[in-house]
């Protein structure tokens, strides 16, 4: 199959890319390499895909997709994963997120419905949609409209554009809202990346509510797998066409039991800040995976303690580069 990837450079857009070309698939990726984090970082992700078969990358932003599309052609299926991330830089930045996360957003649907033929649309959601008043586990089906950062109101209002162009022109498309992915090659700006430096240079890490968050960490292999499988097996919608899937670990951990699991894998103890809850974040996050694994089969299968072990392994050669 033809496959487009959004954030081809990005953590998730990476591995999917690897994922899908080791199953003979081509792929297109796109991504503006901006500098939210060292591009240096991204450049490294792309010249791991460059040489491999299949796989072709154009530097673009995703509010050029619709002017420059004849440089696209078109695609069975769109893996869209571009967007601006990160909660606390919402609240500094957001005409970023605005840029990025609707308008961008809105290119992107633009772009599928243009095609002669209707591709299927997996995009990005998060979390984050659920804000602090949900109870976990997170059920898909809950209300969510009460968001408590920019960056989750951006999600929920790009899954409203989705739900619309759905409506209106039958253009097929499945929602995921990730769970904390994390991993090797990941991103600067979580916590887990920034926890690691810092305690590697002996600087204080920072533990806000003093503690006491929980997290459902889900390892990058089997956010990718959960992708993947949807990717290749299609989807089966009954009025609208468009789902909305959890894809998470459903298995949260408490945040010290994640800074100990962390210290263990580095093999040296942090220098603990204990701080009051910061805005934007939330207590808990805790995915319900029902509807994804009784449609897909989706199970993850990686432990904390050996998700964080393997990241460790690549972020101590990482640092030394």
């Amino acid at each position: 199959m033809k496959i487009l990837v959004t954030g081809a450079a990005g953590f998730i857009g990476s591995y999917v890319s690897h994922s899908l070309l080791g199953m003979g698939h081509e792929v297109t990726g796109i991504d503006c390499l901006n500098d939210y984090y060292d591009p240096a970082l991204k450049v490294a992700r792309l010249d791991s895909l460059r040489p491999l078969q299949g796989f072709e990358f154009i530097e673009m932003d995703l509010n050029e997709i619709n002017s420059r599309k004849s440089e696209l052609g078109e695609f069975e299926i769109i893996i869209h994963l571009a967007a601006q991330a990160g909660v606390r830089y919402s609240i500094q930045n957001p005409f970023a997120y605005a840029d990025s996360n609707l308008s961008g957003h809105l290119n992107v649907l633009e772009f599928a419905r243009g095609h002669a033929r209707s591709p299927l649309v997996i995009y990005a959601s998060s979390s984050s949609v659920y804000g602090n008043n949900s109870t976990p586990p997170y059920k898909e089906t809950e209300f969510v409209n009460k968001p408590v950062s920019l960056y989750a109101a951006t999600k929920i209002a790009a899954e409203a554009m989705s739900y619309s162009y759905a409506s209106l022109y039958g253009l097929r498309q499945i929602g995921l809202r990730f769970f904390t992915v994390y991993g090797p090659w990941g991103r600067p700006d979580m916590a887990y990346w920034g926890f690691s430096e810092a305690i590697l240079s002996g600087k204080p890490i920072k533990v806000f509510n003093n503690g006491k968050l929980r997290r459902d960490f889900t390892y990058i292999d089997d956010i990718v797998d959960g992708i993947t499988r949807i990717a290749t097996r299609g989807a089966h919608f009954e009025t609208v066409p468009h789902k909305i899937y959890n894809i998470g670990n459903n298995n949260p951990v408490e945040l010290m039991t994640f800074i100990e699991t962390l210290e263990t894998a580095l093999g040296k103890k942090a220098i603990k800040e204990f701080l009051p809850m910061q805005k934007g974040d939330v207590f808990e996050t805790c995915a319900d995976i029902t509807a994804i694994s009784d449609d897909y089969g989706f199970k993850p299968t990686t432990d904390i303690k050996t998700g964080l072990q393997n990241f460790a392994d690549w972020f101590l050669g990482w640092r030394e580069v």
